[in-house]
């Protein structure tokens, strides 16, 4: 009894010793890599070939284009991906990290909050891929604790077949002619869509949302769900300005984004787990996901400054109608972001239905 006693306390002191604070211990040096892909990969495979991916997302199969290339860029090599709302991710991570079972390796999320925290806690390895420098120094960590592997961006998307001009401004989301034809992601369900609702009344005003009410639109959970009901063939969503389909979206969809309102862009966090069961798997991701043969697949704007937009497009950096690097401070001040969840569920109601429409069909 007495040693199981000990046993307990001692365990119990290792967590604390974790949970501490962790700048007064001097040791976050980064380890910078200095191999080539295929000798991280070699690494990988002796690990066991496995990685396992959290990914932050609303529809099971939005990491499958990701899978499908990592897996035939290395074979032998298996990426399980589980795709899942960013904000429940986080807290089964810290529940991993609170009992001292980490099985995943790689987290992918939408909640930047939770990386500085999570790196105070010493729970991310610092670990700088071989083209980290080449990431835009405002989307990275000094220390290599976490670093943007992609950009996210809400433009406004309208279905060509059923509306005969799309919205350039959020004014235009006004207009009569669509009325009953928008589809809009609940903002009290997801924080970018908070954050856009945040900056268009900031700017427009309440009486821009009041207006906004009047047109009829059709709420929804994920922001995967608009641009599946703006592509169905028999349906009656026509606009939206909650989710994004790439810079050069397939037929019948067609794209804009505001110069006067603000949009949304941010690059979405990538770290490892410091106790990752396969550090060298995850570190293959990684540096596969930041390489330029993967960034160039990518339909948007890419987390690497020596990577240019599609034609058309600026850089992300000079469009003065976003600010890619303000998205982490809206997440930050989580109780701001409270006040406004629960004043848009005052006005529009708990979000209704399942998270992923594709489990709702």
């Amino acid at each position: 009894m007495v040693r199981v006693n000990t046993l307990s306390r001692m365990a119990f002191f290792a967590w604390a010793i974790r949970a501490y604070e962790t700048t007064l211990g001097f040791n976050g040096a980064p380890n910078v890599e200095n191999r080539t892909i295929d000798e991280i990969y070699e690494a990988a495979l002796a690990e066991g070939g496995i990685v396992t991916l959290w990914h932050g997302g609303d529809e099971r199969n939005q990491q499958d284009r990701l899978k499908k290339a990592f897996e035939a860029r290395f074979p032998n090599m298996t990426l399980n991906v589980t795709v899942d709302v960013s904000k429940y991710h986080d807290g089964n991570i810290d529940r991993q990290l609170a009992t001292g079972g980490v099985y995943v390796d790689s987290v992918i999320l939408q909640t930047l909050h939770d990386y500085p925290r999570w790196d105070e806690e010493g729970a991310l390895l610092h670990y700088m891929p071989l083209d980290f420098n080449k990431i835009q120094p405002s989307f990275r960590d000094l220390r290599g604790a976490w670093h943007g592997v992609s950009i996210f961006a809400w433009s406004f998307l309208w279905n060509k077949n059923r509306v005969s001009t799309g919205p350039q401004e959020f004014d235009d989301f006004l207009k009569p002619e669509y009325k009953d034809k928008l589809v809009l992601t609940y903002p009290n369900d997801d924080d970018a869509v908070l954050y856009a609702f945040d900056l268009i009344m900031q700017q427009y005003g309440y009486d821009w949302f009041e207006k906004l009410l009047t047109q009829n639109p059709r709420w929804v959970r994920g922001t995967g769900t608009p641009v599946t009901l703006l592509s169905q063939s028999n349906g009656t969503s026509s606009v939206t300005f909650t989710s994004s389909a790439g810079l050069t979206p397939a037929s019948p969809l067609g794209i804009s984004f505001p110069t006067k309102g603000q949009f949304v862009t941010w690059p979405q966090r990538a770290a490892i787990l410091k106790d990752a069961p396969h550090p060298e798997g995850a570190k293959l991701l990684h540096n596969f996901m930041l390489s330029e043969e993967y960034q160039v697949l990518l339909d948007g704007w890419s987390v690497r400054e020596d990577i240019s937009p599609p034609a058309g497009y600026q850089n992300l950096v000079d469009i003065p109608s976003s600010n890619p690097n303000g998205f982490e401070g809206f997440m930050a001040d989580r109780e701001r972001a409270e006040r406004l969840r629960l004043f848009f569920e005052d006005k529009i109601g708990t979000p209704q239905g399942l998270s992923s429409l594709k489990d709702d069909l």
